[in-house]
């Protein structure tokens, strides 16, 4: 789950990580007032959109205009900046043409800015450890960065047995060339850093740019956060920063629901129990000619009831031509998938072809319950089978 970069300061400065003073605003009239509440002289206006790249992006509205990240001088001109935003699509490179509509800004204290570095927190799947990376290079892409200039991304993996220490930290200030006291005030940012990630069950927390000001401290000017889901339910306080509004409906639909769905811009819709059988199944399609209208894995505790709900998000996508089922039964029998499956396609009047794949517990009742259900559900015995199917109904359909 992502959030609000205004949202991710509060985060962290309950946990003494140093954030500029700033305010968010929903009006022109509240971004003024909260300039007001700044010292000033000089302010920076923010879209509050889940998407980087905001200062590089352009408006739909204004294609010719400034960005979604703004610095002024004055209260009139933050006033000003925000009517400019508010309510515009912001499209950046993160949110493809699409863009997001911007519904919001984060009004900020500027700061004498003498370095822009990169600082990163993740898991690391290869070694089971919170890593924190670090670059000189802020402000940029940090994918270019990884892909063009390899060297300059410092990495320092953190034993969960014994948590972040004093030294981790200054290897990476020595590394960044941090001298002085940039060396202390990074150690205790990143420190508190670390506390913040491991606390709040992260995933990702970036700060790009991390700026060392012309006084030596060491300041978060951006703040990236997001959450592992399947931590969410020990912080009902952070599930309830969820922005609905930054959701794709069909992915919304389907959180409220207990499905795990992203939407993607291909023609076959999948029902896949599994994300390594999903992933698989979305690979095979492509392999096949076609391409994946979404990743939709239903769980293994699957019923007729979630089955249906993912039948009517699926079909809820206009771009969807065919459906393609992929189960292997276990906890979730074939047939009682199977009946879910006759159940959905009658409620919702399915009028798109539907390519079911079973295997597993009670397979031969499940293909069985497909066969007498009256409806023109067409059978594959395998994923290569299933696959080829679907894409030669999409193309039939064409």
């Amino acid at each position: 789950m992502n959030i609000h970069e205004y949202q991710g300061k509060e985060l962290l400065r309950r946990y003494g990580v140093a954030v500029l003073d700033g305010h968010v605003a929903s009006t022109p009239e509240e971004a003024e007032a909260a300039a007001r509440k700044l010292p000033g002289p000089v302010y920076v206006v923010k879209s509050q959109i889940h998407a980087g790249g905001r200062g590089a992006g352009r408006f739909k509205e204004d294609p010719n205009g400034k960005g979604g990240v703004r610095v002024v001088k004055t209260v009139e001109d933050a006033k000003a900046a925000a009517a400019a935003m508010l309510g515009k699509t912001l499209v950046t490179k993160q949110t493809g043409e699409t863009g997001r509509v911007v519904s919001r800004v984060y009004v900020e204290a500027g700061c004498h800015i003498a370095r822009e570095l990169y600082l990163g927190l993740l898991v690391d799947r290869a070694t089971s450890r919170v890593t924190v990376m670090a670059s000189t290079e802020g402000g940029m892409e940090i994918e270019e960065v990884a892909a063009d200039h390899p060297e300059k991304i410092l990495r320092v993996a953190v034993d969960p047995a014994s948590g972040i220490s004093g030294f981790h930290a200054r290897k990476l200030a020595f590394g960044l060339g941090l001298k002085g006291g940039q060396v202390s005030a990074f150690t205790k940012f990143v420190t508190a850093l670390y506390r913040a990630f491991t606390e709040l069950d992260c995933a990702i927390v970036e700060i790009n740019p991390l700026v060392v000001t012309g006084a030596g401290e060491v300041v978060a000017l951006d703040a990236k956060v997001s959450f592992d889901d399947n931590a969410l339910f020990r912080h009902k306080d952070l599930e309830a920063l969820r922005d609905d509004g930054e959701m794709d409906p069909k992915e919304l639909d389907a959180v409220r629901h207990d499905l795990n769905y992203v939407a993607l811009d291909g023609e076959i819709g999948c029902m896949v129990n599994g994300a390594g059988l999903a992933m698989a199944t979305m690979d095979i399609i492509k392999l096949y000619g076609s391409s994946p209208a979404n990743f939709l894995d239903v769980g293994g505790t699957a019923d007729a009831a979630r089955v249906t709900e993912a039948f009517r998000i699926i079909t809820s996508d206009a771009n969807v031509k065919a459906i393609l089922v992929n189960i292997f039964g276990g906890i979730a029998k074939c047939d009682m998938i199977a009946s879910g499956i006759v159940a959905a396609s009658k409620n919702l009047h399915l009028q798109v072809p539907l390519v079911v794949r079973l295997e597993g517990t009670n397979v031969e009742l499940g293909k069985k319950i497909l066969a007498e259900s009256g409806l023109s559900i067409i059978p594959a015995e395998n994923l290569a089978d299933a696959a080829e199917k679907a894409v030669r109904a999409v193309k039939g359909a064409a």
